[in-house]
């Protein structure tokens, strides 16, 4: 994939987390192996059917509400101290390859850094702890603050509020096609789709109608 230059014009990056900063793979084998296995030994279930039978259909139940990335929420429905699991496996927390090159090629161009993310602020305290998110970037927004999911309208007015933004000289990068939609209609000039945010699966197939790389790495 050929790299993607930004426009000069474009001043603010608003940035995903989750697949755009750092791996999802993390996400994936917490979620679909550490979770079902904790959930399952409590229950007397294979962890396969703890994931099967329990959580799955919760999990898809929530999608696209606030909820589906809250972890308290999780916690109280699994009855699992998620917080305190998340930190025990937080081995495979890690920077997706040349991010961090890439935040500090846009910090030099005197672009500005916000973190935009759905992630919930105890997850997002963890894996800061684990790869100083925070050091990268100039400031740091979670859905969770905001009481809408960046899925909805709502998140993108109140994230304006708080921290004001030209949508005409801003880009926002995620690897959410609904994140993507949502970052359009709320005006933002450029937006930009990631194609391969998990190191444990195949690329995904560039949503349609936006400009896409495989990774951030690809932006110059």
């Amino acid at each position: 994939m050929h790299p993607l230059r930004l426009p000069d014009h474009i001043r603010t990056l608003l940035l995903d987390l989750d697949g755009t900063l750092l791996d999802l793979a993390f996400d994936t084998h917490f979620w679909l192996e550490v979770v079902p296995e904790y959930y399952g030994r409590e229950r007397g279930l294979t962890a396969e059917r703890a994931l099967r039978e329990q959580i799955q259909p919760r999990l898809r139940a929530a999608e696209g509400t606030l909820n589906w990335y809250c972890l308290d929420y999780w916690s109280r429905m699994l009855e699992l101290d998620l917080s305190a699991i998340k930190s025990r496996h937080d081995e495979r927390i890690a920077w997706l390859p040349g991010a961090q090159e890439f935040l500090a090629r846009q910090r030099a161009a005197g672009r500005r850094l916000v973190l935009a993310t759905n992630s919930h602020p105890e997850t997002l305290r963890i894996k800061d702890e684990k790869v100083a998110v925070r050091a990268h970037l100039d400031a740091m927004f979670s859905s969770h603050q905001f009481g809408a999911p960046k899925e909805h309208a709502e998140f993108w007015l109140r994230l304006a509020a708080v921290e004001p933004f030209d949508p005409a000289h801003t880009a926002f990068i995620d690897d959410n096609p609904k994140v993507l939609q949502a970052a359009r209609a709320a005006g933002i000039a450029c937006v930009i789709a990631v194609t391969n945010p998990d190191s444990s699966r195949p690329p995904r197939a560039p949503p349609e109608g936006f400009a896409h790389v495989a990774a951030v790495a690809d932006i110059l």
